[in-house]
C-alpha cells in the first residue's frame, strides 16, 4: 500500500532501493505517529472536516493501535511503505472510508517531521534522566572520597596533588554543561511543525495553535517553509548535544581503564563488570569501559554524519533526509546503554586510599613547598629555585598534606553549588507540558 500510488506500479528494484531501511526505522516512530494523528483529527473535527461521531470512532481505534505499539507488537506489513501508511491501513480495515479521512490537511512530510520531534523529545527526557542519575552518583562518590589524595597529571607526568573528590566531581560538573546543551536542543525540538504539510501549508483552515496545545509543544514552527527546512537541522542540533554527553563519558571511561591498570592501581572495577582471557588466567579486563569509549567516540561523529547528508540541500523536501533516520534514531539507546553501564560501575567502583604512600609521588608536593616558602616571605622565584635545586640533589621532602581552600579546590569542592546548577538545568526542561498533553490525548 502506497498513499501516493495511482495506476502505474513502481519497478520492484527501485522500490527496494528507495524504501531501504525506512520501514525498520519507522517502528521507532509508531507510537508517536499515532499521537500526532490523534491531535490532527481532533483539530480536523473542530474545523468541520470530521463529524463528532467519526472522531470518536477514529480516536478509539487509534488508542488501540497505540497500545499495540506500546507492547512492541506493531508491525509494518510487507508491501506497506511506511508507518503512516500502516496506521491508515489499520484504520481503514476497521472503520472503512472513515479511516481514509485522517490525512486531510497534512503531508507525509509534516507527518514525519512531527513523528521525529515527538520521538526525539521523549528520548531527550530519558537521556536527561539517565544523565541526572549518573551525576548524583558522581557527586556522592566525590563527597565520599573527598579526602583521598591522588596525583594529578599534565603531559601524563605527575604534576600536583589532586583527589578523588576532584576527579569524580569534575565529571559531575561536566555533565551540567552537557545537560545545558541538551536543554537547548530540547527547546529547539519542542516546536510544532504539523500543518506545514509538504512545506507550503494548506488551503484548509487548519488550527495549528490547537495541535500545538494538544501535543504539549512550547510553540510552533511558524513559517511553513522553515518547518520543512528544520528536517535534518533538528537532528543535527540534538546530535551535537548527544555528542557532548558522549564526550564526557568517553573521557571518564578512558580514565577508569587507565586508573584500573596495575601500573596505576588507583581504582578497582567490580569483578562482575570485568571479563577474562582465554589464555591468561589472571586477567580482569575493563571491556565495558573500552566498549563504552568506542561507542561514545562513534556517537561523537553523529553530528558530522547528519551534516554531510543534509549539508548541500536547498529548501524543500528531498529523499536524502530519509537516510538520517538510520544513524539518528538508534543513537539514543546506544547512549542510554553507555550511561546506564557507567552509572552502575561508578557506584560500585573501589578506590585505593593509600596511593600516595608510595614515595614515587612525593614530587607532586613541590608546588606546596614553594607556596609554603612564599607564605613565609620568600620571593616566588627564589622559592621555586630553592625547591628545584633540592629536587636535583635528592633532598626534597614534604609531609604529604595540602591546604587548598579556594572555591573548587581539594578542600572546597563546591559540590552543593554544582548540584544547584544541575537542578536549575533539570527544572528548565519543563517536561511536564509534553507528559500532561500526551496523557490527555490518550485519556490516561
Amino acid at each position: 500500500m502506497k498513499l501516493w500510488e495511482k495506476s502505474v506500479q513502481v519497478n520492484k528494484d527501485i522500490e527496494r532501493f528507495t524504501v531501504g531501511r525506512d520501514r525498520e526505522m519507522d517502528l521507532y516512530l509508531a507510537k508517536h505517529d499515532v499521537l500526532g494523528s490523534m491531535a490532527h483529527i481532533t483539530m480536523l473535527e473542530s474545523i468541520g472536516l470530521l463529524t463528532k461521531e467519526e472522531l470518536v470512532l477514529l480516536l478509539n481505534e487509534l488508542k488501540n493501535i497505540y497500545a499495540t505499539a506500546e507492547k512492541g507488537e506493531f508491525a509494518i506489513e510487507e508491501g506497506v511503505e511506511d508507518v503512516h501508511s500502516q496506521v491508515e491501513l489499520m484504520l481503514t480495515r476497521k472503520l472503512g472510508d472513515i479511516g481514509k479521512k485522517i490525512h486531510s490537511g497534512r503531508s507525509r512530510n509534516d507527518q514525519v517531521l512531527l513523528d521525529l520531534k515527538l520521538f526525539t523529545r521523549t528520548q531527550i527526557r530519558e537521556i536527561a534522566e539517565a544523565v541526572e542519575q549518573l551525576f548524583h552518583v558522581l557527586v556522592c562518590q566525590s563527597e565520599r572520597y573527598k579526602h583521598v589524595l591522588i596525583p594529578g597529571y599534565t603531559h601524563l607526568q605527575i604534576a600536583m596533588p589532586s583527589s578523588f573528590g576532584l576527579w569524580f566531581g569534575a565529571y559531575a560538573e561536566s555533565l551540567v554543561d552537557d545537560m545545558l546543551f541538551l536543554q537547548a536542543a530540547f527547546k529547539m525540538c519542542n516546536r510544532n511543525p504539523l500543518g506545514s504539510a509538504a512545506g507550503y501549508g494548506s488551503s484548509f483552515p487548519l488550527n495549528r495553535t490547537m495541535t500545538t496545545e494538544l501535543l504539549g509543544f512550547d510553540s510552533l514552527n511558524y513559517n511553513v517553509v522553515y518547518a520543512q527546512m528544520g528536517r535534518g537541522k533538528m537532528e543535527r542540533n540534538v546530535a551535537f548535544a548527544l555528542a557532548s554527553i558522549a564526550g564526557t563519558i568517553s573521557k571518564l571511561a578512558f580514565d577508569a581503564c587507565m586508573f584500573n591498570s596495575q601500573n596505576f592501581s588507583f581504582v578497582k572495577l567490580p569483578d562482575d563488570c570485568t571479563t577474562g582471557s582465554s589464555i591468561m588466567p589472571h586477567k580482569k579486563n575493563p571491556d565495558v569501559f573500552e566498549l563504552t569509549r568506542a561507542k561514545c567516540n562513534k556517537l561523537q561523529s553523529l553530528p558530522q554524519q547528519i551534516m554531510m547528508i543534509a549539508n548541500n540541500l536547498p529548501s524543500g523536501y528531498f529523499r536524502d533526509l530519509q537516510i538520517i533516520k538510520e544513524v539518528f534514531l538508534p543513537a539514543f539507546q546506544e547512549l542510554k546503554d553507555c550511561l546506564d553501564m557507567t552509572t552502575y560501575i561508578m557506584n560500585e567502583i573501589k578506590v585505593n586510599e593509600h596511593i600516595l604512600d608510595d614515595n614515587k609521588y612525593l614530587l607532586i608536593f613541590s608546588v606546596e613547598e614553594v607556596n609554603r616558602l612564599v607564605r613565609e616571605g620568600m620571593p616566588f622565584r627564589d622559592a621555586y629555585k630553592k625547591v628545584g635545586l633540592d629536587i636535583e640533589k635528592g633532598q626534597f621532602s614534604h609531609n604529604k598534606e595540602v591546604h587548598h581552600t579556594h572555591e573548587g579546590s581539594i578542600g572546597n569542592l563546591c559540590n552543593d553549588e554544582i548540584s544547584i546548577l544541575m537542578q536549575q538545568v533539570v527544572d528548565g526542561f519543563n517536561f511536564q507540558g509534553m507528559e500532561i498533553a500526551e496523557k490527555n490525548l490518550l485519556g490516561r
